[in-house]
């Protein structure tokens, strides 16, 4: 589809109607940038734009298509061009929608994700519960932008993106509470008994010792199976 001849004829059509652009925009209920937009070949008009521009304009869907007056004997062979034509812009342009979207979807998704862990307390649940939110946008993004693949193939990838994902946010979890010596925020339990905090997480045990006192030190190690009296005597 030639953008630029399409538009050369536009402006043409309009002007043998005696028509400004102003005009024109009026009667289609869009502004004169847009006119002029089609004019100089930077995009076609809306599908639902065609026929009203064509009435307006007095020439036929196979004109505007071709970017010129179809002779008779050409009609039916430029007009089976020009289906192809248009079926080939509009899922060029739907492809284009799409991937904005996409890129839109993926950014907000790291922006929850990333605002989750920066604002909410390391005590609070709702940090994880957003973060987790916000990777699970990143993966709907990420899902349409890959809807070309094959489908194995992209459910392997998202799998593969999705486990690096929250990965990633456990392994940040972790180094916030090792070196920050923050509460994890990804915990499945919490527990005060005595002189400690415990924290419990997929894959390492906090210990808080006489918190809230100079005495204050963290530990952090593998998963055990501590009683409450363990941990009561832990810290001493």
């Amino acid at each position: 589809m030639d953008l630029e001849k399409i538009g050369k004829f536009i402006a043409e059509s309009r002007k043998a109607k005696n028509i400004t652009q102003q005009e024109l925009a009026e009667k289609l209920g869009v502004s004169d940038r847009t006119i002029g937009n089609w004019e100089n070949g930077r995009n076609m008009p809306d599908l639902s734009l065609f026929k009203p521009l064509c009435n307006e304009l007095g020439i036929t869907l196979n004109d505007l298509m071709s970017g010129e007056k179809v002779k008779e004997k050409e009609y039916q062979e430029k007009f089976e061009e020009n289906i192809v034509s248009t079926i080939d812009y509009s899922t060029k342009r739907i492809n284009k929608y799409n991937q904005v979207i996409s890129l839109i979807l993926i950014i907000f998704g790291l922006f929850v994700s990333i605002s989750a862990i920066m604002i909410f307390p390391s005590e609070s649940s709702w940090g994880s519960i957003y973060s987790v939110f916000g990777i699970i946008i990143f993966m709907i993004g990420i899902a349409r932008i890959l809807n070309t693949i094959k489908w194995s193939k992209r459910l392997l990838l998202i799998i593969v993106i999705f486990t690096f994902s929250i990965g990633i946010l456990l392994f940040t979890d972790y180094l916030n509470v090792k070196f920050n010596q923050e509460a994890p925020m990804f915990r499945t339990t919490t527990k005060y008994i005595g002189n400690v905090i415990y924290y419990d997480t997929l894959f390492y045990d906090v210990y808080r010792c006489n918190f809230d006192t100079d005495n204050e030190y963290w530990v952090v190690e593998a998963n055990s199976k501590k009683t409450d009296i363990d941990l009561i005597n832990y810290c001493k």
